[in-house]
């Protein structure tokens, strides 16, 4: 069984966060420096809501606006998803497959601590299914 915990271990605890009133052209500057595909959206240390690649392709560039002149609160999603260290990576692969989302906030009693997106959870269950053969084909050729 897969932990979010040992995801984050791996690929770092880092959490990428914005104020609702910035302007979107620098959520697509943080996004871009550090290569990735959201950031949590918080206000007076809570989270308010997610903004994403896909809230900016589908909410700036599809209906003409610009993004100098629009605010990360009027693009972002609100409707927040969020896992636990010890939630099970099928877990998360089940939210994010019923939510259609892609990307999940980690908490602990409240507190953000870090985001795991679909990429992560896959490259887990890849690499652990990988060893998992990788055991079984040892164990046959011993066998033998």
């Amino acid at each position: 069984m897969i932990l979010v915990k040992s995801i984050m271990d791996k690929k770092g605890w880092d959490a990428w966060t914005i104020s609702p009133d910035a302007k979107v052209i620098d959520a697509l500057r943080i996004m871009a420096e550090k290569n990735v595909g959201a950031l949590v959206v918080i206000e007076k240390d809570d989270i308010v809501g997610i903004i994403s690649e896909r809230d900016y392709a589908r909410k700036i560039i599809l209906k003409g606006l610009q993004s100098s002149d629009t605010l990360v609160r009027d693009i972002m999603s609100t409707q927040v998803y969020h896992v636990h260290p010890d939630s099970t990576a099928e877990q998360c692969l089940a939210l994010i497959t019923e939510k259609h989302i892609r990307h999940l906030p980690v908490r602990i009693q409240g507190k953000l601590v870090g985001v795991i997106s679909i990429g992560d959870i896959v490259k887990a269950i890849t690499a652990d299914q990988k060893m998992t053969i990788e055991n079984l084909e040892d164990y046959i050729v011993d066998k033998n």
